[in-house]
């Protein structure tokens, strides 16, 4: 996916740089620590152990440290770090089985399905991993796998969507991807941004799967929208205005 990278996403995370445009700290000031625990949790959650994971968070938040930068200065690391791995010579899908698991038992414990997410940016419709949309406070409506066409439709109506996002692992899914632009637009909702990633998705162009965008990564699906959607969004409802 073009636009900004993870390494560039990392620029706008406070990890003890002073802040630009002559906010930097008072001479002698001492910079905020980012505590130590989030290198452990990183290292954790590439071998997948779940139950340290946890416990790790658990000490970073009776420390006081923000959920948003556990996940940005822990989660999206480790995550990072599993995405260069995933080639041919060194994938293993045990290895990122037990990853994901410690994953989602961090972000469930972090973010509950029932609590409400502070200041949304926007509502995005999902049919994947939601993790890197919940970090950067995108509140997610997850469809789940193998779902119709018809119902990512009615989801991304009935919570006034910004974008909805897709992937597949093989190629059988290609034509239920390209069906659904031409779906949104039959309901008026030609301002749905369509992404699609996954093994399979991601081989194609965006025009050959007739969505806006293809991504690599999961973090690129976040650079796309931040780049594309925050002009046209209502804060007060996280979807479009109008």
């Amino acid at each position: 996916m073009s636009g900004r990278t993870c390494a560039a996403r990392d620029l706008h995370i406070n990890r003890g740089v002073p802040p630009p445009c002559g906010n930097s700290p008072a001479h002698g000031e001492r910079k905020v620590k980012i505590p130590a625990d989030l290198d452990s949790l990183v290292q954790a959650l590439i071998a997948g152990e779940r139950e340290q994971s946890l416990a790790i968070v658990a000490r970073l938040v009776s420390g006081g440290t923000r959920s948003f930068d556990i996940v940005t200065g822990g989660v999206e690391k480790a995550m990072a770090a599993l995405d260069r791995k995933c080639t041919a010579e060194q994938f293993n899908l045990l290895e990122i089985m037990l990853a994901g698991r410690a994953v989602m038992a961090v972000i469930r414990e972090l973010f509950p399905e029932d609590a409400a997410l502070p200041d949304p940016r926007a509502s995005v419709v999902v049919a994947v991993l939601k993790v890197v949309l919940t970090s950067s406070r995108f509140r997610v409506v997850d469809c789940g796998r193998d779902v119709p066409v018809a119902a990512i439709v009615a989801a991304a109506a009935e919570s006034r969507a910004a974008a909805v996002c897709v992937s597949g692992l093989i190629s059988s899914v290609v034509p239920q991807v390209q069906a659904l632009k031409p779906a949104l637009l039959r309901v008026g909702l030609e301002h749905v941004r369509v992404l699609a990633g996954g093994a399979a998705l991601k081989q194609c162009t965006a025009g050959t799967l007739n969505v806006d965008h293809v991504g690599q990564t999961a973090f690129d699906a976040v650079s796309y929208l931040d780049s594309c959607l925050d002009p046209c969004l209502d804060p007060t409802t996280g979807g479009l205005r109008g």
